[in-house]
């Protein structure tokens, strides 16, 4: 029986991350099944509710102002539109709406004013209500708890030793501190990282040790594959091959084994046969539409298609959790 450990050591991942991938893939789905129903999978929709104009320096990104990419800044969405969207979503059977701003951080001002009062009707919908708008104080998180917000995503990226190099206008503490300021809100952390980054293997296990060892982990970690985004300085990254995806998928959901362990980025270019290794492996969750913020995603009748081919059906929203206001 399997036991959840915030004590990891930097050794038992390395070891659990080269085991070899069969035997990996056999033991994360042994632990994929104590804990959830290896036939169920959680819909999320992701909406990009400000688009472009972020002043950080992140490699990857198309809505950094300091790339030359196709995204052109925009204001941010008005509530009705957001809330039409958000119907949308739940029509089309996602459990989960999440709302992203390229902001560097949260401000109080009338942005973040109109985003508490469409999480709050979001909430009242039914759907677990989710939001990434960057860095966050106490008492911004204590905002959003109130307003009925279910999770925060604040990814870590990479690992610590490998950050400076993808990012260099926030720490990687930075990002530590947000995600303490949303648990001691009592909020939910989706946190994950991307993968292909020209990160080594050594920096994907140093992430997954500083996830893993949190007082509480994240109830969902996002696992993504980079998307070369022309403009950004790694458009000339390569593709990452299947098992790497595996093998991280797999290692995070045996050192996290109540986490949702999210496919995320990447998935357009997966077939279906890459993306049910990943199913069997331990993922348990994919964003649903065409769009990922800025960049592909798999079309609404490929993703049902794949539904029906794997007998795969979609979580309830609040799993477990009793009452959601």
């Amino acid at each position: 029986m399997s036991t959840i450990r915030n004590n990891w050591t930097r050794e038992e991942i390395t070891e659990i991350y080269n085991t070899p991938i069969m035997e990996l893939m056999y033991r994360a789905g042994t632990v994929h099944r104590e804990f959830h129903d290896p036939n169920e999978v959680q819909v999320c929709t992701l909406l990009s509710v400000k688009t472009g104009g972020c002043k950080e320096d992140c490699s990857y990104c198309s809505q950094s102002v300091r790339y030359n990419t196709h995204v052109k800044p925009e204001k941010m969405m008005g509530a009705d539109d957001i809330i039409v969207k958000a119907k949308q979503a739940k029509q089309a059977g996602s459990t989960r709406f999440c709302m992203g701003a390229a902001w560097r951080e949260v401000r109080e001002n009338r942005d973040f004013d109109t985003l508490l009062n469409v999480v709050s009707e979001v909430n009242g919908m039914g759907m677990e209500v989710c939001v990434t708008l960057g860095m966050v104080n106490e008492q911004q998180a204590q905002k959003l708890k109130e307003a009925g917000l279910h999770a925060y995503n604040h990814n870590l990226d990479t690992g610590k030793e490998y950050y400076d190099k993808v990012i260099t206008t926030r720490t990687f503490d930075d990002r530590l501190d947000t995600i303490h300021n949303l648990q001691k809100a009592n909020v939910n952390v989706c946190s994950g990282g991307i993968i292909g980054l020209g990160e080594q293997h050594e920096d994907r296990i140093s992430m997954l040790h500083t996830l893993s060892t949190l007082p509480k982990h994240p109830e969902s970690v996002p696992v993504n594959a980079l998307v070369a985004v022309e403009g950004t300085p790694m458009e000339g990254n390569e593709r990452v091959p299947v098992w790497d995806m595996v093998r991280m998928i797999a290692t995070a959901r045996i050192l996290m084994p109540k986490a949702m362990v999210r496919l995320s980025a990447g998935r357009k270019e997966m077939p279906l046969s890459e993306q049910a290794m990943c199913f069997m492996a331990g993922a348990n969750s994919i964003f649903a539409g065409d769009k990922l913020l800025t960049t592909p995603n798999p079309e609404k009748n490929d993703d049902n298609h794949m539904f029906r081919i794997l007998n795969l059906k979609p979580r309830v929203a609040f799993k477990g959790e009793g009452a959601h206001v």
